[in-house]
């Protein structure tokens, strides 16, 4: 659980201003770390949104409660 959440956001501001990454650069972390999820076994293209629906009401249930 949250106990700042004005600390997390400014955590968070200055992530993102420290973060300078290019949409060409983060295109090709997420294309290494998705190539090693399936290196792994971890996704594959029978199973890529197995549980999204259950990703989504947990997501819905956070926003809710404002965290």
């Amino acid at each position: 659980m949250i106990q700042n959440r004005h600390k997390l956001d400014e955590f968070y501001r200055k992530l993102d201003a420290e973060e300078n990454l290019s949409y060409k650069e983060a295109l090709a972390i997420y294309e290494m770390l998705h190539k090693e999820a399936v290196s792994l076994g971890a996704i594959n293209s029978e199973n890529i949104l197995d549980g999204l629906e259950v990703d989504i009401r947990i997501a819905k249930a956070i926003n809710r409660v404002g965290l």
